[in-house]
């Protein structure tokens, strides 16, 4: 299943369930009207079921807007072993640090961004102007509700200026949060 948050020729945002590659179904007639209202609900998956007939929109008559509406972003970082050695190799300030993660009992998580720092799908992402090596860093992103239950994944682009992330860990924020960046 694939929702997402639209905004039509009129400019009324919308949520739609895609069908193909070309079309959305209008949710509005169901009584979705948020993302946020559909991870609350529950199952979403079960609320979804069914509305394959509402009225459908073609994809060219609307702009695709990111699906976050009022939620933070968080990220898992250092999830793989060949991202630790690259980490490693590129910072030997942070470099233990890094090395530290995959033998933590807390995971190594970190605030990405807010909903007005994030980009919808094909919109040009931010790079800092005082970075000389930003990077996309692709991701499985989870959807949750306010409970943690996992409502969905989608495909996520965490940017990353490294060189400044390298230079010093507790610059951590300013190398992943910024215009732009999730």
């Amino acid at each position: 299943v694939r929702i997402c948050r639209y905004l039509t020729e009129d400019n009324q945002v919308c949520i739609g369930l895609a069908k193909g590659d070309d079309a959305l179904i209008d949710l509005s007639p169901s009584g979705i009207e948020s993302i946020t209202a559909l991870l609350e609900s529950g199952d979403a998956a079960k609320r979804l079921a069914g509305l394959g007939e509402l009225p459908e929109t073609p994809l060219a008559d609307v702009t695709l807007l990111s699906p976050i509406e009022v939620q933070e972003v968080w990220a898992a970082g250092v999830t793989y072993l060949r991202s630790k050695d690259a980490r490693m190799e590129e910072s030997d300030f942070s470099a233990t640090a890094y090395d530290r993660v995959y033998d933590a009992t807390r995971p190594e998580l970190f605030f990405k961004s807010l909903p007005e720092k994030v980009v919808a799908c094909g919109e040009p992402v931010g790079i800092r102007a005082d970075a000389q090596w930003s990077v996309p860093e692709p991701e499985l992103v989870l959807m949750m509700n306010s409970r943690g239950d996992i409502a969905g994944c989608a495909v996520g682009n965490d940017m990353s200026s490294r060189d400044i992330e390298g230079e010093n860990l507790l610059y951590l924020p300013q190398a992943k949060v910024y215009h732009r960046s999730c």
